[in-house]
């Protein structure tokens, strides 16, 4: 309980410190799979060039939630983890639904830390278990994170991967996942941002999106008949 206390003060001192959300475009959940597990989607920090994300967290200024609606529900594999310290991707070709589990990271995919050379990730104070039995992912004194010495914070192609989540059921849209998140990190010049109570838009994956644009073709051919 000590700790936990303790760590309720340091996450309040990040959401005063630094300048808000500097470095930070957006969030966005990018389709990557839909499958028999269901539809898959990363979230994604979309930074300015040289910045990095160093914690994702819950607070009393902004809880951090992130849950399934309209019906739907989370799929957790139980091979897998709440995180990607516990996603060992060489499990892929013996259990291949594992590959779509559900959890949380900064920057490293897997356990390996690909595409990064090790994966460093921290937790504290969120429980998982009651998100690994169904509920929703939701702290106010909790984070993930890692240190800003770790090179899995620092942007790639201008994002940083914040975590999978497969939703099945539900409307099979975008509106199947909701929530906010709170990030600290770090800019190009080494200044601290933070941003309160993000929340994202939902990225069709590219083959979905060529689906559109044939479908926006047929319409016009339509309305010119």
């Amino acid at each position: 309980m000590r700790k936990i206390s303790v760590f309720a003060g340091v996450v309040g001192g990040i959401a005063l410190a630094g300048s808000a959300s500097a470095a930070l475009q957006s969030l966005s959940m990018e389709l990557v799979n839909s499958g028999a597990e269901g539809n898959t989607y990363r979230l994604m920090a979309n930074l300015d060039a040289g910045a990095r994300v160093d914690a994702v967290y819950g607070n009393s200024q902004g809880a951090l939630s992130i849950a399934a609606a309209n019906g739907a529900t989370m799929y957790h594999n139980a091979n897998g983890g709440p995180t990607s310290k516990e996603i060992n991707s060489n499990f892929f070709p013996f259990v291949p639904s594992m590959e779509w589990d559900s959890y949380v990271s900064i920057g490293a995919l897997y356990q390996n830390g690909a595409p990064f050379g090790a994966n460093n990730l921290n937790n504290i104070g969120v429980d998982w278990a009651s998100w690994e039995g169904g509920g929703d992912l939701y702290s106010d004194n909790g984070s993930w994170f890692v240190t800003p010495d770790d090179a899995q914070g620092a942007e790639l192609n201008g994002q940083v991967f914040l975590g999978q989540f497969t939703v099945q059921g539900g409307l099979g849209t975008s509106e199947d996942l909701v929530g906010q998140i709170n990030l600290q990190g770090k800019d190009a010049s080494g200044e601290t941002w933070n941003a309160i109570g993000a929340s994202w838009t939902i990225v069709p994956a590219p083959g979905a999106l060529a689906l559109l644009g044939l479908a926006g073709v047929a319409g016009r051919r339509r309305r010119r008949g």
